[in-house]
């Protein structure tokens, strides 16, 4: 189990300036809050369904 895939998400525009509410939320459920903000989350379906909806705010890599 200690091989279990990953994603690092890192925020690079703003989510709360002309972004939709639920994009927000979306971002803040992720764990990122402001510009530059970090997070590793597993990689599943639901994780990766909030990734898209955000695409554009976020860039994504895959450990």
């Amino acid at each position: 189990m200690a091989s279990e895939k990953t994603l690092t998400i890192r925020l690079v525009r703003s989510a709360t300036a002309s972004v939709k509410h639920d994009q927000t939320a979306t971002c803040r459920a992720l764990g990122l809050r402001k510009i530059g903000d970090v997070v590793t989350q597993p990689d599943n379906e639901s994780i990766r369904g909030m990734i898209f909806k955000v695409k554009h705010l976020v860039e994504v890599e895959e450990n």
